[in-house]
């Protein structure tokens, strides 16, 4: 994984070609090859595919700006007029807020919760069903090989936002899905300072439909996004084996804890989701969710933290936390947190948490 996506060595050559920066390219006599203009490809774009494909399991990749540029790559490129889309209602409330643009292109949205892969009775006439596992912000999981098998079935398309999976911990095309998505602005880059996001599929026709897609409306990443993210993908498996390691010390140590309740983390024997996870995740990721009393109880513990910084985004190499009802559109409680466990030391992080916890009392 560590030399994915990277060129064959060649002497006196960096093992990572820095990035390309470029709007066009010399192209005399017929508009053919590879580069032709910035907006359409760019060599740097080119290596951070092969690298996310390899990790993929084998695939296609189209890079975008950003995990919702890549979203709407999807959604927007495959569905038409008259066609019918699965949406789950508890996944990324930005996801969800495109009902609105596709039902104003005249197609019919269908939502269902996540858990119990409710999904499925939905399913019939439709063109798109998508799925998130484990879903944002509550962390239930579906099984994804079930909802793709009843999908395919109704002559559905199966796209699954494995954002908080990553490829190393969930591969959706091996489970049957058609699209892979993913906002890499989060764990797969996991540094906290890009934006970017992907689509995989192994249909070389989806794949040229997202692309085309990508390149009509502009959403590429630029070339330095990409080269940086390049670079961190050789510390992706480092990265998530102590962040999923965290993960889970922190759900050990809330588990029964006086001041929290409805504690939510895939990789607990115990969660209502531990079952369907095992069978397809190979790392439960690095969010845990749970609610504390009341708003008031939730912003005294954010603000008693001293390793884990306040922020919205989740998968960095630091920890993060947030009140995630402060945005609106989650159906969440007043106290609702949703904590993403970064790199620290897995006993400092813990004490930091229990400490502030005792804040709220």
């Amino acid at each position: 994984m560590v030399g994915a996506g990277r060129p064959e060595a060649e002497q006196f050559t960096p093992g990572l070609p820095g990035p390309v920066f470029a709007a066009h390219y010399h192209l005399a006599g017929e508009a053919s090859g590879p580069y032709t203009y910035g907006r359409d490809s760019n060599p740097t774009w080119t290596l951070l595919e092969q690298a996310i494909g390899e990790l993929e399991g084998g695939a296609e990749v189209v890079s975008f700006a950003s995990g919702m540029a890549a979203v709407a790559g999807v959604l927007l490129s495959q569905v038409r007029i008259g066609d019918v889309v699965v949406l789950p209602d508890d996944c990324y409330q930005t996801t969800r807020a495109l009902q609105e643009r596709l039902e104003s292109y005249g197609a019919v949205v269908r939502m269902g919760p996540t858990a119990g892969d409710a999904q499925i009775g939905l399913v019939e006439g439709a063109r798109l069903v998508w799925v998130e596992t484990p879903s944002n912000p509550r962390l239930d999981v579906c099984d994804v090989r079930r909802v793709v098998e009843a999908a395919h079935a109704a002559g559905a398309l199966v796209a699954v936002d494995n954002t908080l999976a990553t490829p190393l911990g969930q591969r959706p095309l091996e489970l049957g899905a058609d699209f892979s998505v993913a906002s890499d602005t989060k764990s797969l880059t996991g540094h906290g300072d890009l934006l970017l996001g992907h689509v995989a599929t192994r249909d070389p026709e989806l794949a040229e439909g997202v692309r085309f897609w990508r390149k009509t409306v502009g959403a590429v990443p630029g070339p330095m996004e990409a080269w940086l993210a390049h670079r961190s993908l050789a510390t992706l498996q480092l990265r998530l084996e102590r962040q999923t390691a965290n993960a889970l010390a922190i759900a050990e140590a809330l588990r029964g804890h006086s001041q929290v309740s409805g504690l939510r983390y895939p990789g607990l024997p115990d969660d209502s989701s531990h079952e369907v996870a095992a069978r397809q995740m190979r790392r439960f990721g690095c969010v845990v969710s749970f609610t504390l009393r009341d708003e008031a109880s939730a912003e005294r513990f954010l603000g008693s933290l001293r390793l884990v910084m306040q922020a919205t985004s989740f998968g960095s190499v630091h920890s993060s936390a947030e009140r995630r009802g402060r945005w609106g559109g989650d159906a969440v409680e007043p106290g609702f947190v949703r904590l993403s466990a970064g790199i620290e030391d897995t006993e400092d992080l813990v004490a930091d948490i229990l400490r502030a916890l005792e804040k709220t009392a």
